[in-house]
């Protein structure tokens, strides 16, 4: 299989989509299912399923091998509430395709020999100005999306104003319902307040979900940010999260019919906020940088690759580093952005460094299905779309 995928991501762009279709037959025929998460969180909706949160892993590098990591730890834990997800900013700068993100995931599923649903998401789907280029941008890529069997999306037009952002999340809302496959309905969530920004108000939920119906879900600001605020050490410093907030939001999202409030930026939290936030009840929780850290800090990470990533990364990213900066803060900033271009190099490490790094993630996935209390969920997902 990985061969396969190989062929896909190297290969000649002509025999891309004959690869993918074999991949997902295979797929289908082996009980692999890509499906839209709605029918889970409508039971969460009406209250008939409670007690854990969602986690929805961010897959930047190594898409294949992590994908086979996940699956793995899935099948120990026998966790069925999960989501694989990208955002549109990361498949640019790691030179990934939707269709290219499905195939590996869907070639890891069949590796491991995985069966039952697979809720693949596409994360941040940013719309940071109204042109009509940027519109046509996000339109084609959802529908490159859905092709590639995304049927779950987070619309992020935070960024804009937040009349505008009410206006265009309702705009891709309806466009989505429209370009959706038959007989799927596809999980749409917005989001009220840009993660990194200022914190979500009751108020302000309020009258995003009055002037946006329809959502499956719902993104707030509560004190994260992306990748968290890194130090000058290279470390990541604590957040302090308004948990009481965060309740209420929650309650709220559930009184406009949504089945709750989605947290993003959330690797870089502490084990006693994780169990915190299935406490107070959120829906989703976003992960990703974690797991780009454990591929790259990894003692199996080929030591001469690290050091020829890093350079290149210093030579190419000058006028990205603050002249205040440290290196290390730095290099933890900006690592991830050169996924794409040693994408070949990353493939081809050696099997053994692989299979060290492999081991890492595949616990790092098991303790959140675990803190996460999505253990044991297999058979209750299974159950519903059966």
């Amino acid at each position: 299989m990985r061969k396969l995928i190989s062929k896909y991501i190297f290969g000649p762009e002509k025999n891309r989509a004959k690869i993918f279709q074999k991949v997902r037959n295979k797929a289908l025929k082996a009980g692999i299912f890509l499906a839209s998460i709605v029918p889970l969180y409508k039971e969460i909706t009406k209250g008939d399923i409670t007690g854990f949160s969602v986690p929805a892993f961010n897959i930047r590098a190594l898409t294949f091998d992590t994908a086979c990591s996940i699956f793995k730890a899935v099948k120990k834990e026998k966790a069925g509430a999960f989501i694989l997800e990208i955002a549109s900013s990361e498949m640019e700068y790691t030179k990934q395709s939707p269709e290219e993100f499905s195939l590996c995931v869907l070639g890891a599923a069949i590796k491991e020999k995985y069966r039952g649903q697979i809720f693949l998401q596409g994360d941040h789907f940013y719309l940071k100005n109204t042109s009509e280029e940027a519109i046509n941008n996000l339109q084609n890529l959802i529908l490159k999306s859905l092709n590639a069997g995304f049927y779950n999306f987070d619309i992020d037009c935070a960024a804009l104003s937040f009349e505008e952002n009410i206006k265009y999340t309702n705009y891709f809302l309806e466009f989505i319902k429209k370009n959706q496959p038959q007989g799927v309905e596809v999980a749409v969530g917005g989001e009220v307040s840009s993660i990194g920004g200022e914190e979500t108000t009751t108020v302000g939920l309020e009258d995003f979900l009055k002037k946006v119906q329809g959502l499956t879900k719902v993104s707030c600001q509560t004190g994260t940010r992306h990748g968290g605020k890194v130090l000058a050490s290279g470390l990541v410093e604590g957040v302090d999260i308004n948990f009481e907030n965060i309740k209420k939001l929650g309650e709220i999202a559930k009184q406009y019919g949504t089945a709750g409030v989605v947290q993003h930026g959330a690797s870089t939290l502490q084990e006693s906020q994780f169990t915190e936030l299935v406490k107070v009840g959120v829906l989703e929780v976003h992960l990703s940088t974690i797991f780009t850290d454990i591929i790259f800090d990894s003692k199996c990470f080929p030591k001469e690759l690290k050091e020829k990533i890093y350079s290149w990364l210093e030579k190419n990213f000058i006028k990205e580093r603050d002249g205040s900066s440290s290196r290390a803060q730095f290099i933890k900033i900006f690592r991830k952005k050169v996924i794409g271009f040693f994408k070949k190099e990353l493939w081809q490490m050696a099997k053994k460094n692989l299979k060290d790094i492999d081991k890492d993630l595949e616990e790092k996935f098991g303790f959140f299905f675990k803190i996460f209390r999505v253990s044991n969920t297999q058979d209750l997902v299974n159950k519903i779309y059966n």
